[in-house]
C-alpha cells in the first residue's frame, strides 16, 4: 500500500512538472494518521530546508517497507510460477516482481530467463523455438 501510494505522488508530481522540494513538502503535507504522527518525529532528524525527494523515500521506505519485506517480496519473485494463471496474469505478476528486485530486471538475459523458468514448459519451449533473447521480445509474442 505505502509503495502504491508513493507511485501515485510520483506520477502527479510528474505530470504537474513540480520541482524536487516542492514533491516532499506536497506529499507530507498529504501524510495522514499514522503516517502523519511518525512524520512529525521523524522530521526533526532532518533538514526540511535541503531534503530531497529520493532522500524523503528513503526515510519513508525504512519505515513502511522494512528490508524483511523486500526480501520477501524478492523470494516471492524468484520462486513465481505461471501454474494456472494466464499468460497476462503471469506477466502482470512477473512486472510487479521486477520492480522489487532490480538486479535481475536491468539484466537483459538473466530477466528472460527468470521469466523462462516461471512460464510453463510448454510455453518455455515456445520461447526458446521463437529464439527470443529478451523479456520484452516475449511479451510481443502470442502465446
Amino acid at each position: 500500500m505505502a509503495e502504491g501510494w508513493i507511485r501515485s505522488l510520483e506520477l502527479h508530481f510528474q505530470y504537474l512538472k513540480m520541482r524536487d522540494g516542492d514533491w516532499v513538502r506536497c506529499d507530507t503535507y498529504m501524510l495522514r494518521d499514522d503516517a502523519f504522527l511518525w512524520w512529525e518525529g521523524a522530521a526533526h532528524g532532518v533538514d526540511l530546508d535541503t531534503l530531497t525527494w529520493s532522500q524523503f523515500k528513503e526515510i519513508f521506505c525504512k519505515k513502511y517497507f522494512p528490508a524483511v519485506v523486500k526480501v520477501r517480496l524478492m523470494w516471492e519473485f524468484t520462486s513465481l510460477r505461471q501454474g494456472d494463471s494466464t499468460v497476462a496474469e503471469f506477466f502482470r505478476k512477473f512486472d510487479r516482481g521486477c520492480h522489487f528486485v532490480t538486479l535481475i530486471s536491468r539484466d537483459v538475459a538473466q530477466k528472460l530467463s527468470q521469466f523462462m523458468d516461471g512460464l510453463r514448459p510448454t510455453l518455455c519451449r515456445n520461447v526458446i523455438q521463437k529464439s527470443l533473447t529478451s523479456y520484452d521480445e516475449a511479451t510481443a509474442c502470442d502465446f
